[in-house]
């Protein structure tokens, strides 16, 4: 493949190539954006809407960085036990309880960053609701272009929240590249168990129509397959 200088960084030669692939996209993005983006510290309460691959990462980086509470929230049930796998204190299915309602009584007022990791208005207002006086709703999903999202004003002054977006997980590619390295290869970040699915290249479109389904966390193509 012929890059961009900008593009490109070197890292260890024990390092996996599929393991790496994962950190090049959707790890970066989320574990950025905990470590990065809002620098999530030790004790603090998070909640993580969504837990596709991005998603799944968000968790892990509020794990490494010191939550003492990580609350992950999706409507597919085998999401949600990936989820406690690598990371979260606790899980709940969207489809059966009022999600922020629910959030806002396990943590008697609220998180301190609310994660969105879809990309859709309902539930980038639902991390809003979720997060606590002086607390971040963190956008990191993608919103289609020409989406508006509404929150209450008043609210939105009186409880001194912030709404942020995080692109990338605000990375710094030549640092942080090497560094997601160095947590998987310490045992700290989990990237083996987020590949649901190994497939040849000739696959490829069966890989992306499961990925549009919510049928794998994240899938690789081998091209030695």
């Amino acid at each position: 493949m012929l890059i961009h200088a900008n593009g490109l960084v070197k890292i260890r030669d024990d390092m996996l190539l599929d393991g790496a692939a994962l950190i090049g996209c959707g790890v970066t993005t989320g574990l950025g954006a905990a470590i990065n983006t809002v620098q999530v510290a030790p004790g603090d309460t998070v909640s993580v809407i969504g837990c596709g691959g991005v998603g799944l990462s968000i968790i892990q980086g509020c794990r490494i960085a010191g939550a003492s509470r990580i609350i992950a929230v999706d409507t597919v049930p085998w999401k949600l036990e990936l989820a406690t796998k690598l990371g979260a204190t606790d899980i709940m299915n969207g489809k059966d309880v009022d999600a922020v309602e629910a959030v806002q009584e396990m943590t008697s007022g609220g998180v301190d960053y609310g994660f969105e990791a879809i990309g859709v208005k309902q539930t980038v207002e639902q991390a809003y609701g979720m997060v606590k006086r002086g607390g971040a709703a963190v956008i990191v999903g993608v919103v289609p272009a020409g989406t508006m999202i509404e929150f209450p004003g008043l609210d939105l002054v009186i409880s001194q929240k912030r709404v942020l977006g995080s692109i990338m997980g605000s990375n710094r590619f030549r640092i942080d590249m090497p560094r997601y390295v160095e947590f998987y290869m310490s045992g700290r970040l989990k990237l083996d168990e987020m590949i649901s699915e190994r497939f040849k290249l000739d696959q490829i479109n069966d890989v992306i129509q499961k990925l549009r389904d919510g049928k794998v966390a994240r899938g690789v193509i081998n091209f030695e397959l």
